[in-house]
This record gives C-alpha cells, structure tokens and sequence, in this order.
C-alpha cells in the first residue's frame, strides 16, 4: 500500500488495464494527469489539433485491432464538449473508447467558474457510463468500473470527469493487488443453437445478415467456418463487412438503400430466411419493414437484449456474444451435417454466385473530368487484399461500399449510424497509431476533409503516414443529390475562384480550395490526378513520398462536378443513374433483378439508357 496523488493511481490502473496510447490536448484542469503521464512515461500521447479530433483518433484505434481501448483526454469545459460527437459515434456503433477531463474544483462547480460545465450530464446520453468523481479515494475503483462497463455486453464509450482537487489530492492505493475485472458477456445455450439451427434447415433460400458485432467478438473465422459448413451464403452489413472475403463463394453481397451491391439486394429479395448476427437492423440496411420483412421468417442473435425486437420482432431471438453463439451455431451445424441432416445449398449458392458474377454496375469511364467510379476501380487494382480502408459518410463511401474489395476484418472501418463529417482523418491517425505496419487508405469527399484538415498537422508531427484519397467534386454531394427530391440545389456547392489559384498551375480554377496546399502547409505531402492517364503514375509517386518522408500523403482526384450514385428508399427499387453491366439477359426483376430507374442527372437532361 503506498500513498500518491488519486490521478498517479488512475495513470498505473490504465496501464494495467492495458492502455498504450492516449490521444488529447492538456489544459489546466487536466495538467495533474498530464504530470503522472509524463512521471512515469510509459503511454505514448499523440497531441490532437481540436479535441473532437482525439475523440475519433481513440475511436480509429479501437477499432483497428481485437481488445484496444481508445483513450481520449481533454481539460474541463469546451473539451468534454467538444468530444461529444466522437462519443456518440462510438456509442451508436458498440466501440469502446475512455474519454477523461478535467473539471473545476468541487466547490466551484456550482459557481459559474470558468470552463466549468455539467459534463457528466451533457455526456450521458451518449455513454455507457458518464461520471464526475466527487471522492479521491475512489478513483481507483471508477477507473477499474470504467474498464469493465467498457467491454461488458454491448461494448461502448465511457467518460470519467475528474476535479482538479481530486486529481491532486493524495490517496492510499496497492497497486500490486489491482486487477481488472472480468467483463460479463450473455451466452447462447446449446438448446438455443439447436433451435436456430432446425429453423435455418427448415428453409428453402435462408441467408446469413453478418454485423459488426462479429468483428467486434473477433468471431469472423467462426462465421466463415458457419457458412461453410450449412453451405449458406453471406450478406454483410457495412459495419460487418469484411467477416467473410469479399471473393470468397458464399459471399453474396451487400444489401441496402445506399451502401449495397446489385447482386446483394437481389439475393436479399428471393431469399426466405434471414439469420442476423450481431447487427442491428439499421434503416439504411433495411428500408421500409413492411417491405425488408415480407415473405422471410427471422432470427436475431445480438449481445444486448433490448435490440432483440427493437426494430422488429424476429421469429427467434438470441441475447449472446456473437463468438460464443457461432461456436454454439458450428458445433451444432458439424453434427448436422455428418449425421446427413442438413440440406444441400449447392443449388441455392450457385444461384447467388451468378448474380454476383452478373450483375455489375459499371466502373470503367474513360472522361475528363474522372466520374468516381473509376477511381475506385483504379483504387481495386493498386491496394492488395490486405488493405485497411477508413471512411465516413457521403457519396465518397457509398461508392466506396459499392465498388471496392474488402477481404478481411477490420479492413473497413467506417463510423456507421452517426457519420460525422470530419471523422475519416483522425481515425485514420488512430489506426495507424494502432497498426504500424499495415497498409492504410482513408477516403474522403472533399468537404469530409475539409471539416478536420488541421489534424494532418499531427500525422506530421507524430510521423503517421497513411495515405489519404479524396475525391473532389467541390459539392457536398450526397446532400446536393438528396436535394433533387425538392428540386433544388441550393447551399451545396463548394466551388468558388479561389484569388490564390493560377489557371497555368496545377490546381483547379473554380473547385476552391486547394487541397494540395493546403496538405502540404501542414507538413504532409500531396498528388493531384486528373485525367486517367495518370492514375499509376500518381500512385507510385504517392507510395515513394510515404516511404520517404513518413507522413500522410493526400492523393486528390479532381471529379465531375455531378455524378449521382446508385441509391433508393427500397431494397427492391434502387435507383442506378450510371449504367450498369447485366451479363445475362435472364436476370430480370421477376428473378429477382432489382429495378433500375435512369432519372434526371442533376444536370437537367435524361441519362442514356444503359448500352451493356
């Protein structure tokens, strides 16, 4: 037992807690914890540029690897607030993120003192556990408490309010008894298993809906080993993309009004039996219920049992960790199949790898300026298949989601149901944080970049080389497409002519900012691409600065200024606008071919209709 400051011990508990690395901005209400950081100098901090930028730098790593736990860290006041966008993010989509600030002495709290806020309340909706420590002496136990709300059931955020009193004040602590302790986490039963497995059996066309709640449990080489052995195929929401590779014969594509795949939605649509596995049932997956549930019976396997029948009510629920349920879904599968009990798919799977191989949108564009498509075809042929992608929101990752290849998990990572602009460059900082040697790609929209540019200083800084696609068509496009349903286009556009700008010179005359100045007065390195001709060029270049000067490097691409992206309000009536590739004039809508509808451009004028 040794007596130290309550904030020395908090510092000891997170390294025996296992935190490495923390990402924050000292202010004066948080300077004692910075003071027993720098003591005993074992976490590594990487000093942020805004504190919403640390919130999702700690979310980045995370998410990057099985068992991390972001730590974010802010003084009192406009910090904690300004770290209320990256705690929501990470509580809408289950990821465990520790968010510390500092506060005002206790007897100033009531007083209008200076930064002095109700965080603990402002936080609380958006948290597992929000708390502002009024007890030196308890400390120790609020941050072991932390540690397990963090990873017990559904994973999610925790914020820990610390006074500036309470940090200094000196308390008795034995760290060589300290333990964590063992997060408690639901567990299917093998009778629960049984039943699954007999109502997956019974169908004629059943799929495997795949969510983020697999990588979460690090349990994709469990449903991989679950499709192989039932010979179902596989439908991964965009949080669970990447449970199983993307070539792999029963993946079967995504389903969705946005992020989806032609042949997803139309597997999705012929099919009679869903089995859901740590997902939620999020509307950009579903549509409508009436429509996403007509004709299939379900079953819903999620950790936290207030999501079973959130959104509708399954045929069968199971509350359980989705590796503990996979293993019981596996075993029970294996002694199916040995003893001849379960069905043959091959027919069913064959049917579903066809659309898969035949129904394509098309990517290949040859014009001045790129059309998006492209770029992401380019992207497919650059990256191998161990390339970690990080994004956001927009119709930068919409098309992402539609044209590129995920082939292992954890290798998208994507904020899901809160999207925040802003949130694809300092997550991508944390994953590099977290993952050294791996090949890093964000990919931004040119006004997600914009939103938090100033945390390329930190990639700098901290040397954090990562390389950063943006896709520039100087529009806040997902909104100026969504704005066609008011006829309008109003407040959107991003282009202006930019005074610093010469026509002569490289950057773009009326698309506004100059994104490569703009990176490389930040200390990083930039290309700008224009026309196809120049796409393997320019990556090579890219490559040979990373390698050089270890710093981010941000590849713009220069796109028609209105490109509209496949997306509808139905799983059955999704909008293509661009054409697409329909290998075998048997793929109609009765069999299950979803709807393709050319509308308006955006431009005023009709599409052709589709010459493939």
């Amino acid at each position: 037992m040794a007596k130290m400051r309550a904030i020395d011990a908090a510092v000891r508990i997170l390294e025996m807690e296992g935190i490495s690395c923390a990402f924050g901005v000292p202010g004066a209400a948080i300077n004692p914890f910075y003071s027993a950081l720098k003591a005993r100098g074992k976490i590594r901090h990487i000093l942020a540029r805004h504190v919403e930028g640390a919130s999702h730098m700690a979310e980045g790593y995370t998410r990057a690897r099985a068992g991390n736990i972001g730590l974010c860290i802010g003084t009192s006041g406009p910090a904690g607030t300004d770290m209320i966008t990256g705690l929501y993010s990470a509580s809408a989509d289950s990821i465990p993120i520790l968010c510390i600030t500092g506060q005002a002495p206790r007897a100033k709290l009531d007083k209008e003192d200076f930064q002095a806020v109700d965080i603990e309340s402002i936080a609380r909706p958006v948290t597992k556990w929000s708390t502002t420590v009024m007890e030196p002496a308890l400390v120790p136990m609020v941050f072991q408490k932390a540690f397990h709300i963090m990873k017990s059931g559904r994973p999610g955020p925790v914020l820990i309010d610390l006074p500036i009193d309470v940090q200094m004040a000196e308390i008795n602590f034995d760290e060589d008894t300290y333990f964590p302790l063992e997060p408690y986490k639901p567990k299917a039963t093998r009778k629960q298993a049984e039943k699954a497995i007999e109502m997956l059996n019974e169908a004629e066309r059943p799929l495997i809906v795949a969510g983020g709640g697999i990588i979460n449990a690090d349990a994709s080489e469990l449903l991989v080993e679950l499709a192989e052995t039932t010979g179902v195929p596989v439908i991964p929401t965009l949080m669970g993309w990447g449970t199983i590779p993307d070539d792999h014969p029963l993946m079967a594509g995504m389903a969705g009004l946005q992020t989806s795949h032609r042949y997803g939605n139309a597997t999705y649509l012929k099919s009679d039996f869903v089995f859901g596995i740590g997902n939620r049932w999020a509307n950009r997956h579903t549509g409508s219920i009436e429509k996403y549930i007509a004709g299939r019976k379900f079953i819903h396997v999620d950790i936290e049992p207030t999501q079973i029948g959130r959104v509708f009510a399954p045929d069968y629920g199971i509350v359980s960790d989705a590796k503990v349920a996979l293993e019981q879904f596996v075993a029970v599968a294996k002694e199916w199949k040995k003893a001849g009990k379960l069905k043959d798919r091959r027919e069913w799977a064959d049917e579903c790898e066809h659309r898969k191989t035949h129904m394509l949108r098309k990517s290949h564009f040859d014009q001045v300026p790129l059309k998006p498509q492209r770029v992401y075809e380019e992207m497919n042929e650059e990256f191998d298949r161990d390339t970690c992608y990080v994004t956001t929101i927009g119709l930068s990752q919409i098309a992402g989601a539609q044209f590129l290849h995920v082939y292992n998990p954890r290798n998208w990572i994507n904020c899901g149901q809160a999207g925040p602009l802003g949130w694809t460059l300092p997550a991508a900082l944390g994953v590099r944080a977290a993952l050294p040697e791996k090949k890093i790609v964000a990919l931004s929209g040119d006004y997600d970049f914009q939103f938090m540019i100033e945390e390329l200083a930190v990639g700098a800084q901290h040397k954090l080389p990562y390389l950063h696609i943006v896709v520039n068509n100087s529009y806040l496009g997902l909104i100026r497409q969504a704005q066609r349903g008011f006829e309008m286009d109003f407040e959107v556009s991003l282009a202006f002519e930019n005074i610093n700008v010469d026509a002569d010179g490289d950057a773009i005359p009326g698309y506004g900012v100059d994104h490569v100045a703009v990176a490389e007065a930040l200390g990083c390195k930039a290309v700008r691409v224009k026309s196809p001709n120049e796409f393997k060029e320019a990556f090579a270049k890219a490559q040979a600065l990373m390698d050089e000067h270890k710093v981010p490097v941000v590849m713009e691409f220069i796109l028609e200024r209105v490109t509209n992206i496949a997306m509808g309000v139905e799983v059955d009536s999704v909008n293509e606008f661009e054409d697409v590739l329909c290998l075998d004039a048997s793929l109609t809508l009765e069999s299950g071919w979803v709807s393709m509808r050319h509308e308006d451009d955006g431009t005023g004028e009709k599409p052709d209709a589709p010459s493939d």
